[in-house]
């Protein structure tokens, strides 16, 4: 017997995760290229601001407000545990050292998870004015028009994206580039916008948290793209790792990294 396929995201789950996404990216727009904003060092080096903190708990309080029986995952305070089985998981500034140096590239994620995996994701970049978010079985949109990856499938010719190269080890970016693709540092949640939207095709995320990726096997999915970790692992945002990609190219991208750290093993 076919596996059953899990029941579409409630549409409006889907409209409020979109505006509350969007409620706290125009609370992080107050601080955006303000010069008194503080920037300071979270134990793990990473950079956080008031606009992260601020942002976090305005999520949080409209969620115990509208859903107290759910728990909440995020990246500036402790989880909150549920009671419904359902959780959502946020990150209040994806790109904080983005945002920090005025650059507009930054996002905010937030998604939704059940008993089924993540049902509803988004990705809004605020200081560009473009959302796109998608709901298990309800499509992939951009600011309401269907989003769709690219058609590319040739490595040779594709675009990748990654939030850095600091994560990659020099046999990877060696053998991405020995491939003929083109790497470009359009990251953090961006990156996955880009593809999601057909703009490049490829991003790539050899160190990430939950928070980070949780978005992401849902949007991918439904603009018909490909997600997973760099170990092949589908649609599991909690892995450490992340490859989105239109789907054309997934299997070669990940061949082509997972060359590269075996090379580096040897």
């Amino acid at each position: 017997m076919p596996a059953t396929a899990p029941p579409p995201a409630d549409p409006d789950l889907v409209t409020e995760a979109v505006a509350l996404t969007r409620m706290a990216g125009e609370a992080t727009l107050r601080w955006f290229r303000d010069a008194s904003l503080t920037v300071d060092s979270k134990g793990d080096g990473t950079p956080v601001t008031q606009a992260d903190r601020e942002a976090e708990r305005l999520i949080r309080r409209e969620l115990e407000a509208r859903h107290p029986d759910d728990g909440v995952l995020g990246e500036e305070e402790p989880e909150t545990p549920g009671t419904s089985g359902r959780r959502w998981i946020l990150d209040p500034i994806d790109g904080t050292k983005a945002f920090t140096h005025g650059v507009p590239l930054y996002s905010n994620l937030l998604a939704v998870e059940d008993a089924h995996g993540i049902a509803v994701g988004v990705i809004n970049i605020p200081a560009l004015g473009e959302t796109v978010w998608a709901g298990r079985g309800r499509g992939c949109w951009c600011n309401d028009e269907p989003a769709r990856v690219s058609e590319g499938s040739d490595l040779a010719t594709a675009y990748v994206s990654t939030s850095g190269l600091g994560p990659w080890s020099d046999e990877a970016i060696l053998a991405v580039q020995g491939s003929g693709a083109s790497i470009r540092t359009w990251g953090d949640g961006y990156g996955y916008v880009l593809v999601a939207t057909g703009r490049v095709d490829a991003m790539v995320d050899p160190r990430a948290e939950l928070y980070d990726l949780a978005p992401m096997p849902v949007v991918l999915a439904e603009a018909g793209g490909r997600f997973s970790s760099l170990d092949g692992d589908e649609g599991d945002p909690g892995a450490g790792s992340g490859l989105a990609s239109n789907g054309h190219l997934h299997d070669a991208l990940l061949s082509t990294l997972g060359g590269a750290a075996r090379a580096a093993r040897a």
